[in-house]
């Protein structure tokens, strides 16, 4: 195949999905609806590297223990220092300090090598993602494309993917540590001095308050935030690709005094939003020097007072300091893993949608096919709910060429799309060479196909690999040949670069004419059996489509071809000439018949003619 047939043209399902582009492209993401079931299936992801996880575990609970022990060997350290008779034990105080070192050593190469584990394994995670992401991309069926936003699709398996594995990747061992390192100080704190516990313990209410409160406030300016910044986006982006429209009816102006609009209530959204979180840090420091002083007051108190030692207070002063920051940590990691869990649920949602039906079991390889085609009572709906196509019947000999005629939404390409079998019909059969279609394989029938599409496409690469796409064993000659053929050539071979001129579906360093002089010489070089025009010359203009039509006649010789056009000039020369209506064939004939007919195909000649003449007539 050249390139997939284009979406269905009339009353095809509507699109679907949250869009990836526009105002919407930034939105806050929803919450996940079954937080539980995708964090298992996220895990039994990550279990893939079990082995691996198992160690940055391990290494996660060594960390956390000796982020606990520090400020205990801090303490005691104080406590070599005799007051009573102004000694010190310096042997004892050297041990210590040695123990201090070495843990924050440990400590810190335990950190960097658990860094670079849990860093590779989000990196595997992200490559089985995405490749399992394309993979599932191509067993799709056509049906998924048309009825969701492509730009949705492509924030999935680019900016959801990233969310996982940044997010749960990093925020796992953070959120185990920050555990660990609370219920590790808080039973060593337990153990040493109850009444200076419950003094630390006044963080707890103090940061959950905090947090609350900032979060309900900054909440909504961060979501005003996101609509402003996707409007702005959506903005941006419509004037990139509409640009020459917006110069052609002098509307500069009017899109700057909208862009600044939109750009000062993102301002002031963003303002608020940043001035309210960043209070956090401040208000927490201010907590945390609070606890810090009251345990201080009440641990000299209790020193003076009841002979607790200054060690034991130093070690709590630590711990004060040190248990608040995993509060504030644990509190904003719900947040993050519930965003990156909906983002889970997109990407799930996608590897978990139907595939195109598998070929049947005992499905065969079509061998030198004819092309004759025959549709059987064919009926087809892409809603299940509105008749696209009602009991569709023609047989079509090998070699002949049959026009598909009719107004736009009339359901031809429906036709082709069912004969490609993009779609499967509701009802009846489609045969090639009196073999049903479905008892084929599908890449053995689409090689049957050569397929030029109105709206041409390229891929990134040079001409000559944008033409040899359809053929990948060509060789260069036969590439040009078949250019030469498309009339193609002689536009290439005046660019700079000939046939190495680099070309992609976003630039404009070729006219649309040009574009679809490639697909032409891209069709040809197939080579197939059955040969579909789907408004193959609407691009270029009047004398390059009647070279391009005596070309397509030889092209057309012992194929069987399907012209689909609305000029009816580039058709009159067909062997049938089907009228598409209503969801039925309304004419069938030549365009003699139709003509003395003086049916609908009449009408049709005869309206594009008086248009015609009024044209010249004006000119």
């Amino acid at each position: 195949m050249t390139q997939q047939i284009s979406r269905p043209e009339a009353k095809g399902p509507s699109l679907g999905g949250r869009p990836g582009g526009g105002p919407n492209r930034f939105a806050p993401t929803a919450k996940p609806k079954n937080a539980k079931g995708t964090l298992r299936r996220i895990i039994s992801i990550y279990m893939r590297w079990g082995k691996t996880i198992f160690v940055a575990m391990v290494l996660t609970v060594f960390s956390s223990l000796i982020s606990v022990a520090i400020p205990y060997f801090v303490g005691k350290t104080f406590n070599t220092f005799k007051i009573s008779n102004r000694t010190v034990d310096t042997e004892r105080l050297k041990w210590l300090l040695l123990i201090i070192v070495g843990l924050y050593a440990i400590n810190w190469i335990i950190s960097y090598l658990n860094g670079v584990i849990m860093l590779k394994v989000s990196q595997r995670l992200v490559l089985a993602l995405r490749t399992e992401f394309f993979e599932k991309m191509q067993k799709l069926p056509l049906k998924f494309y048309d009825t969701r936003s492509h730009g949705d699709t492509m924030s999935r398996i680019t900016n959801d993917v990233d969310n996982i594995s940044s997010t749960i990747a990093q925020t796992t061992t953070q959120l185990i540590a920050s555990i660990l390192t609370l219920v590790g100080s808080f039973v060593v704190m337990v153990t040493l001095n109850i009444p200076l516990t419950l003094t630390v313990l006044l963080c707890v209410p103090l940061v959950a308050l905090l947090t609350k409160t900032i979060a309900s406030r900054s909440k909504g300016y961060f979501k005003a935030q996101q609509r402003s910044l996707g409007t702005l986006n959506g903005v941006i982006e419509e004037n990139i690709l509409g640009l020459k429209m917006v110069k052609a009816f002098g509307k500069q102006e009017d899109v700057l005094k909208h862009f600044k609009e939109i750009n000062e209530e993102l301002y002031e959204s963003s303002s608020k939003a940043q001035i309210w979180s960043g209070y956090m840090m401040p208000l927490m420091n201010v907590i945390n020097n609070l606890v810090f002083a009251i345990v201080a007051i009440t641990g000299g108190i209790l020193s003076v007072t009841y002979g607790v030692s200054v060690g034991t207070v130093v070690s709590f002063m630590s711990y004060s300091k040190q248990f608040a920051q995993p509060l504030n940590s644990v509190a904003g990691m719900f947040n993050t893993i519930q965003s990156a869990l909906a983002g889970a649920e997109r990407v799930f949602e996608i590897l978990d949608d139907e595939e195109e039906p598998a070929d049947v079991e005992a499905a065969k390889e079509i061998e030198n096919p004819k092309g004759e085609v025959t549709f059987e009572d064919v009926y087809f709906s892409y809603d299940k709910a509105t008749p696209i196509l009602k009991d569709v019947s023609f047989q079509v000999k090998a070699g002949e060429v049959v026009a598909l005629v009719g107004e736009t939404g009339a359901g031809k390409t429906t036709i082709v799309n069912l004969l490609t079998r993009f779609y499967d019909a509701d009802s009846g059969r489609i045969l090639i060479d009196n073999e049903a279609i479905t008892n084929l394989k599908r890449d053995s029938l689409r090689k049957c196909f050569s397929v030029v599409l109105q709206d041409t496409f390229m891929f990134t690469g040079t001409i000559m690999d944008n033409i040899r796409y359809s053929q990948n064993d060509a060789t260069d000659e036969q590439v040009i040949e078949a250019a030469k053929i498309a009339h193609a050539h002689d536009f290439i071979d005046k660019l700079p670069k000939g046939y190495n001129t680099m070309v992609s579906g976003a630039t404009d360093n070729l006219s649309q004419g040009q574009r679809q002089l490639i697909s032409i010489a891209r069709a040809v070089l197939c080579d197939s059996p059955i040969l579909i025009l789907d408004e193959a010359t609407s691009s270029v203009d009047t004398k390059t489509e009647k070279d391009i039509q005596h070309a397509l006649l030889s092209l057309m010789k012992n194929r069987t071809s399907f012209l689909i056009a609305h000029r009816l000039s580039t058709i009159r020369d067909a062997d049938h000439i089907m009228v598409i209506g209503e969801g039925k064939i309304l004419e069938k004939g030549n365009h003699k018949t139709l003509m003395e007919k003086k049916g609908r195909y009449y009408d049709m000649v005869m309206s594009q003619m008086g248009r015609l003449d009024k044209v010249q007539a004006d000119s």
